[in-house]
């Protein structure tokens, strides 16, 4: 229950990021993210040796779709040196705490796989996806003329 309820959250924390404004193009794939969390959402509550008639189980195409977005976003966006500290505008903020929620799923779900078995697409999913509203951030706090963050380090003298 801890995955499936953590990608539903996830759900609504890209529901916050679409509220927040994003440009049409970033809606529409959003929007399609928010039905393929469906689709793993239903995977992850049927076990797999269950009947699944009428269930649609996640995919290696899903992946594939983020990866190549991902590469398509990346070669407008200037490589990074740097780790940079989520922020931006208010839709790249949301899309950051989105990738933090999906990566707690992606916790929720390996610990799941080490006592029963879970379909590995969904697994490799919620780990594409993650790295998808990274770079989906990226482009949004950029695209909103807002510039990034970059870590300096700690500031910790110890004391």
């Amino acid at each position: 229950m801890h995955a499936y309820g953590t990608v539903d959250e996830l759900n609504a924390v890209l529901g916050l990021a679409l509220a927040a404004g994003l440009d049409q193009t970033l809606r529409v794939r959003v929007r399609r993210v928010q039905g393929e969390l469906f689709v793993v959402g239903a995977d992850l509550a049927t076990p797999l040796e269950a009947d699944s008639q009428g269930i649609v189980r996640t995919t290696s195409g899903l992946a594939k779709q983020l990866e190549d977005e991902i590469d398509g976003w990346q070669a407008g966006l200037p490589a990074l040196k740097h780790f940079i500290l989520p922020g931006g505008n208010m839709a790249g903020a949301l899309l950051h705490q989105a990738r933090t929620v999906c990566r707690r799923a992606e916790r929720w779900l390996v610990a799941l796989s080490e006592s029963e078995a879970v379909n590995p697409e969904a697994l490799r999913y919620l780990n594409r996806l993650s790295d998808w509203l990274f770079v989906a951030a990226r482009v949004v706090t950029l695209g909103a003329g807002y510039e990034e963050t970059t870590w300096q380090g700690s500031s910790h003298d110890g004391g």
